[in-house]
């Protein structure tokens, strides 16, 4: 592939529309699968077909004739794709020829065809077995001193069958080691949330956006993560509820948005402004903004106006009277400066908050990537308490989940700290004591490589060592262990930066038919609202030796655990057998499993906090404390800058389809640093300056990323904004939620280390 120049040109576009439209055919015209990838979409997210393998958004109430997006239809043909790497592509590249190359390149390759095993002597990745690879990977398991000393990580592409087995197998094995992709994103949800209502889960179904009065949007870029969820968005414009917009970057989509199944607006190149109200939040603001809204209304209170609901806080809510009084120690003037935004639009945000009856707030990885991600969590949900906005249509909290089944993962056992009725539970199902110790998060198991303790890895899907913090230190680490086993369908950096031992083992698709013994199989995801649906691939296998995720993770188990009375064997040939099992150990969420996934739409797991029924130690939902104004520690730096590692348009996670950015105006470069044009000017750079960034830490380690071109983009003084995974060096390993363990990467306190260059680029 020719290298282009890179190219910065500012957008003004509506989101979506003919933009969207062009760019779904390209990619399907790149990849070689026109007529393969347009039938595949027809079947996308439908009853009967395959769910998106990208964003965890659900299916809508209403029907439409296309069910995905643009960034929908991008996993889909990268996944589809007519390229292969095969044994002959890795007889011409070495591993480190390689990790020269990038992610991009390492995407455009195509699909893994047959398992490979790394041969140290000429850097290469040759072929082996199945059986080979099972075997290698139960000897070294069972070589173990400890089963802590190995980490067993998932993606949340992994659908719900497969990640229940891989956890019955680990803690069969004995170890509760689950680093999982929630750590690194919605951990504070599943932590935090539990405190506030008693559910680490959101509280809303897709008919609660037709009702609401007033929508929130919280550190969420809805039409590059969630573009489905436009559509909700367009559709309450339309019908005057207001949106209000909580973000450090004007994100193109939640300012205008042409919905591209609209005929009318396609024809008329017509759009809708999504944004009523548009809150440029600093960075790490969030915390204040919300208490003087909350500060806002406490003040109406006290003026006489009947806005809060006070049956609702009496009957279902403990801890109002400190919340209360806590808030209003805090001062006008600090609220306004450590948010940003000025007394009038928080009153005015306040004001639409008072006059809608039914609220509800949406919130993403903005929220969740500080050092206090998950206390900032509890505090939207009693904001949301203060008008009863739990319980009720139109109403309740909304985390917008990225991977497509990391709900779901957790909700069957993926979770490093397992509660002690299901470790019972397994106990009683499955014959087996299951270990009782809390096991590793990522940050932990990152931690365990570094100190030496850890020495063997297995990643069920994703791209777990181009994802953590500290990427120097952490790819060091991995390279120390003495195996590690990549199960994915594309090569990708995890597979080059390896442990001594390493297996790539290529997996059945999503999209693609899974043929065993009992026959043609399906399997289930739960997507962020909680319901549970049935995904049935439709296209032929990329290649005769591919397995599913059930039969490999079936395959290592019985070969780690030769002795094991689990028919592991069973599961692999028919996948009701699994969801039994699933049942059994989960009574009360998913009993029945086998006769409600018949529907063809599936069927909504029980959300507590919808009954207004608190799974809490005190049987209510409850009003939180946090003191202060700031969700990120203050540094006292006056060059320190804010830096938000984000993605881009064309990426979804680590997966790169391009290296342009459409809506923010980037073409053919990632190393980009997005900066306001005051902060660049007082800084002394000229427009497009070329810099290196540097990390402000006390730990003693110089982390910095030189070459990345500054672009003047309307962010908040003080706030920088940059593309992961390229920015994760600068990204300690310890600056992370103090009570999930997410990093901290919304808000790395950084400083401009050089100027390297200056003029345009």
């Amino acid at each position: 592939m020719a290298e282009q120049k890179p190219r910065f040109e500012p957008y003004n576009h509506p989101a979506g529309g003919w933009g969207a439209a062009r760019a779904t055919a390209k990619v399907l015209l790149e990849q070689s699968v026109v007529a393969k990838g347009s039938r595949a979409l027809l079947s996308m997210n439908k009853p009967g077909g395959f769910k998106c393998p990208s964003c965890a958004f659900p299916d809508p109430d209403r029907e439409k004739s296309l069910e995905f997006c643009e960034n929908g239809a991008k996993a889909l043909a990268v996944e589809a794709t007519k390229k292969r790497v095969t044994r002959a592509f890795f007889e011409q590249h070495t591993v480190t020829e390689l990790m020269a190359q990038s992610d991009y390149w390492l995407e455009e390759q195509g699909r893994l065809t047959e398992p490979m095993r790394y041969d140290s002597a000429t850097d290469r990745y040759v072929p082996v077995s199945w059986d080979d690879a099972y075997a290698m990977i139960g000897d070294h398991l069972r070589a173990l001193d400890d089963p802590d000393q190995a980490e067993f990580y998932t993606s949340g592409r992994t659908s719900n069958e497969a990640a229940f087995l891989y956890s019955i197998f680990v803690r069969a094995y004995g170890t509760n080691n689950f680093p999982d992709c929630s750590n690194m994103c919605h951990e504070p949800t599943s932590r935090g949330l539990p405190m506030s209502i008693g559910m680490g889960k959101g509280t809303i179904v897709m008919s609660d956006f037709d009702k609401a009065e007033a929508i929130f949007v919280i550190g969420q870029n809805t039409g590059t993560n969630s573009p489905r969820m436009m559509s909700n968005l367009v559709h309450a414009r339309k019908h005057g509820v207001p949106i209000v917009v909580v973000n450090p970057m004007p994100e193109r989509a939640l300012i205008r948005f042409t919905e591209p199944q609209d005929p009318v607006q396609m024809a008329t190149f017509g759009s809708t402004a999504i944004a009523s109200e548009f809150v440029h939040i600093r960075i790490g603001g969030d915390l204040a903004f919300i208490k003087g809204v909350m500060k806002a209304l406490f003040e109406r209170e006290n003026a006489g106006e009947n806005i809060l609901d006070r049956d609702f806080i009496a009957e279902h809510t403990t801890g109002f009277d400190a919340m209360r009084e806590e808030v209003m120690t805090r001062s006008w003037d600090d609220i306004t400066r450590i948010s940003g935004i000025g007394e009038e639009q928080i009153r005015r945000v306040a004001d639409i908050y008072a006059r809608s009856r039914a609220t509800i707030v949406c919130y993403g990885m903005g929220i969740t990537q500080h050092q206090q991600g998950a206390r900032m969590i509890q505090q939207l949900a009693s904001f949301l308490m203060l008008r009863g906005n739990f319980g009720k249509p139109g109403a309740g909290i909304a985390p917008i989940r990225g991977h497509s089944n990391v709900q779901g993962d957790r909700t069957v056992g993926i979770d490093e700290k397992p509660t002690p009725a299901y470790l019972d539970r397994v106990r009683d199902v499955f014959g087996f004591e299951p270990p009782r110790e809390h096991g590793h998060h990522v940050v932990e198991s990152i931690k365990a490589m570094i100190a030496g303790t850890a020495k063997v890895f297995i990643g069920l899907g994703g791209n777990f060592i181009h994802a953590v913090p500290d990427t120097p230190v952490a790819y060091e680490a991995m390279r120390r262990l003495n195996l590690t086993v990549g199960i994915a369908t594309k090569l990708n950096r995890g597979h080059l930066v390896h442990g001594r031992d390493a297996l790539i083992l290529p997996v059945i698709a999503r999209s693609e038919i899974d043929r065993q013994k009992g026959g043609v199989q399906f399997i289930t995801i739960e997507d962020a609202m909680s319901n549970v649906t049935s995904s049935k691939g439709i296209l032929e296998p990329a290649s005769a030796d591919l397995r599913s995720e059930i039969e490999i993770v079936c395959r290592i188990a019985r070969a780690t655990l030769p002795d094991s009375a689990i028919p592991w064997e069973s599961y692999i040939d028919d996948y009701d057998l699994i969801r039994d099992k699933i049942a059994a150990v989960y009574p009360n969420i998913y009993e029945g499993f086998v006769e409600k996934i018949q529907d063809p739409k599936g069927f909504h797991l029980d959300i507590a906090p919808r009954r207004r029924v608190w799974l809490t130690p005190s049987g209510k939902a409850n009003f939180l404390l946090f003191p202060g104004l700031d969700v990120d520690d203050p540094i006292d730096d006056p060059a320190m800058l804010r830096l938000s590692t984000i993605r881009s348009h064309d990426q979804f996670n680590t997966t790169i389809y391009s290296n342009s950015d459409r809506y923010r105006g980037v073409y053919n470069d990632r190393m980009i640093l997005f900066m306001n044009a005051q902060d660049r000017a007082d800084r002394g750079l000229p427009p497009k300056a070329r810099v290196a960034l540097e990390t402000i830490a006390e730990d003693g380690i110089t982390r910095r990323v030189d070459g990345l071109t500054v672009l003047d983009y309307p962010m908040p003084r003080g706030a920088i904004a940059g593309y992961y995974p390229e920015l994760n060096p600068l990204l300690p390993l310890g600056h992370f939620d103090e009570i999930s363990g997410t990093p901290a990467a919304k808000s790395i306190p950084v400083r401009i280390a050089a100027i390297e260059t200056t003029g345009t680029a």
